[in-house]
């Protein structure tokens, strides 16, 4: 029994099994971890949707929604590929705070401006910027931060669970601010937020920095800003989840326009329908947040199947007869939008090194997310111009092809790389 003790340490990783989904639990840093991303999301998601309700209130228009959804998300496409360097350069612990704290003082003084009645729609707009740069650097910190907090023994499952609460939050965040705006207004809703982000600071400077697995950083030069660039386009199955990613974000992602229009157009039950409609949606983000840290891995096919799902039930619900049918569709589309998002970045990070996950996320964020605020134009204009249903039967079908489409091509390449390197 004494010989294990001679055995060289790459004979001991061989036999070891693969790490449980909820064993990243076991750190003490990454369930601080997990307490910031859930926060976090929550009281950003809860921020935007806020911001999203005042100004339907200030102008009466869900093409001007669409407006501001647009300008909370297209910063990450100016912002992200810079982001990510940022990310792979400097401490992400450290960028996190500061990110942290500007939003915090964001909240603060839309509270303020919004509880004096004074506050004006372009106030609101330039909020929507100044959340989307910081949201354009934050987020690409946090998805990588948890490499540091874990190391790359529970990376996986770590990655999976911390990608579930995290869009777990991000639909958690919308049902919540919903109810507060309904029973106190959106300067509560401001309030509660910047209350939030003062807990998710307190959590990021409780994370020991002694225990962090600290990478290599990135070393810095003007060629380093296209090293995520060159390293997503040399693998073509990267690419291509990456750009579904960004086609769901345009055709799927339009919840704030979509919702708000349906409690006010087609339900009429107001802003108490729309952090209803919110809330069941979170329900079934919930489920589905679970369902994806139990899949772990789904594999391109999976992915695939998941976003025309996610499509194909938006497109169901949009023809639901009655409230109560609709309410139910609602539950089955934010399963899937958490099975679907939860399930591609998980995919993308683990294939990125860590060396350079930070530049390949600050490109996945951005076009995820840049595709929400095009699909936030893009649903308001066809709310607008034919009507609620007709906009989400539309964006529905969109999603549906562009699965299909992306999946064809996957397909098609991995043939291709068949063929090329021929049978073993």
């Amino acid at each position: 029994m004494s010989s294990d003790r001679h055995q060289s340490p790459e004979s001991l990783r061989v036999p070891e099994p693969p790490p449980r989904w909820y064993h990243p639990l076991a750190h003490r840093n990454y369930r601080l971890f997990l307490g910031v991303q859930l926060t976090g999301n929550v009281g950003v998601w809860m921020q935007r949707l806020a911001q999203d309700w005042l100004v339907l209130q200030l102008t009466g228009s869900p093409a001007a929604v669409g407006v501001a959804v647009a300008l909370q998300f297209l910063p990450m496409l100016i912002v992200g590929p810079l982001a990510g360097l940022l990310v792979d350069v400097f401490p992400k612990r450290r960028i996190m705070l500061i990110c942290q704290a500007v939003i915090a003082l964001l909240a603060m003084g839309l509270a303020a401006w919004a509880a004096s009645g004074t506050i004006t729609v372009w106030a609101v707009y330039a909020s929507c910027v100044a959340l989307g740069v910081t949201a354009a650097i934050n987020q690409p910190a946090s998805h990588v931060f948890v490499n540091e907090v874990v190391g790359d023994a529970a990376l996986q499952p770590a990655i999976g669970l911390n990608n579930a609460i995290a869009q777990l939050g991000a639909m958690v965040g919308p049902a919540l601010g919903g109810v507060i705006i309904a029973q106190a207004g959106s300067a509560v809703a401001f309030a509660a937020n910047s209350l939030l982000c003062l807990l998710v600071l307190a959590m990021i400077a409780a994370i020991r920095p002694a225990q962090l697995h600290h990478s290599t950083p990135a070393v810095r030069g003007r060629g380093q800003l296209l090293a995520g660039f060159r390293y997503v386009r040399d693998r073509p199955s990267l690419l291509l989840i990456i750009a579904l990613a960004g086609l769901m974000g345009a055709f799927g992602m339009n919840g704030p326009v979509v919702l708000a229009a349906f409690a006010e157009r087609v339900w009429h039950n107001g802003v108490a329908g729309f952090g209803m409609f919110n809330t069941l949606s979170s329900l079934g983000a919930l489920a589905g947040a679970l369902l994806a840290a139990r899949l772990k891995n789904m594999g391109r096919r999976g992915i695939v199947a998941a976003a025309g799902l996610f499509g194909l039930t938006q497109l169901v619900a949009a023809l639901m007869p009655s409230l109560v049918l609709f309410a139910i569709m609602l539950v089955i589309v934010g399963l899937m939008t958490l099975l679907f998002l939860t399930s591609a970045v998980t995919a993308v990070q683990l294939e990125a090194g860590p060396e350079i996950r930070g530049r390949v996320m600050a490109l996945y964020l951005p076009l995820l997310l840049g595709g929400h605020a095009l699909g936030g134009l893009l649903a308001g204009w066809l709310t607008e111009a034919f009507g609620v249903r007709t906009g989400l039967v539309v964006t529905g079908a969109l999603g549906m092809a562009s699965a299909a489409v992306i999946g064809l091509l996957l397909w098609m390449n991995a043939r291709r790389v068949a063929v090329q390197t021929g049978p073993s």
